[in-house]
């Protein structure tokens, strides 16, 4: 074999290496101002702040002049979902399509409500008639009892006269 070579000074190529590239490398036996021992083996630079965040300038209007730009009645929410126009109103999605015979849903809603409500009613009211229908009869019948024992009365009055 050939004559020994002195050692590279590893500490110099490593630190004149990451000044170019822009990293700091671990490699254990550098001891570099800025580069740590024990740390990672890559850490990236720091990217620069971005200059702006937005390119509306609507962040620096007044109140007023953004009211004006934007509005505040921004209507009602609309979407469309599986082919079927929902709108959003009063906290709840409501089906925006139009029925057979040109009634919205909401109105056929409210009718069947009505409808409903109305048939409660009916119902009570035809129990009402029921009962006043029974009230009635037995009336009836307990007149029928004392028109009956009154020409009773009538004729045992009359035989013995």
């Amino acid at each position: 074999m050939g004559p020994r070579r002195p050692p590279i000074a590893v500490a110099t190529v490593d630190a004149v290496w990451v000044e170019k590239v822009g990293i700091a490398l671990d490699s254990g036996f550098v001891d570099a101002p800025g580069m740590p021992l024990f740390g990672s083996i890559f850490s990236p630079k720091k990217t620069p702040p971005r200059k702006s965040a937005s390119l509306s300038n609507l962040h620096s209007l007044d109140r007023s002049t953004r009211e004006l730009e934007l509005g505040l009645d921004y209507g009602t929410l609309t979407m469309n979902l599986a082919g079927q126009n929902l709108k959003f109103e009063n906290g709840q999605w409501v089906a925006d399509t139009v029925v057979s015979g040109g009634v919205d849903r909401r109105e056929t809603q409210r009718l069947r409500k009505r409808n409903q409500q109305l048939e409660e009613e009916n119902n009570l009211l035809r129990l009402k008639v029921d009962i006043l229908l029974d009230m009635l009869s037995q009336t009836t019948a307990e007149s029928q009892l004392k028109d009956k024992e009154l020409d009773e009365l009538k004729i045992s009055n009359r035989r013995r006269k």
